[in-house]
């Protein structure tokens, strides 16, 4: 494990306002990484990339 368990909710969401990441590498590595939902870089991310969704389907 690259991160300490303790800071993933759920087990799945990745949550250290500690850490200044964006991206941070997952519990087990070799799966990719994971956003480190303390950012508000994050939540701007997530929120614009579901207004592109809802404005690519319009068409």
């Amino acid at each position: 494990m690259t991160t300490n368990p303790d800071k993933y909710k759920w087990g799945i969401f990745y949550f250290n306002p500690e850490d200044m990441r964006v991206i941070a590498p997952k519990q087990i590595q070799w799966m990719g990484w994971t956003l480190n939902f303390a950012r508000p870089a994050v939540w701007l991310i997530i929120f614009a990339f579901i207004a592109l969704i809802f404005y690519i389907s319009r068409f």
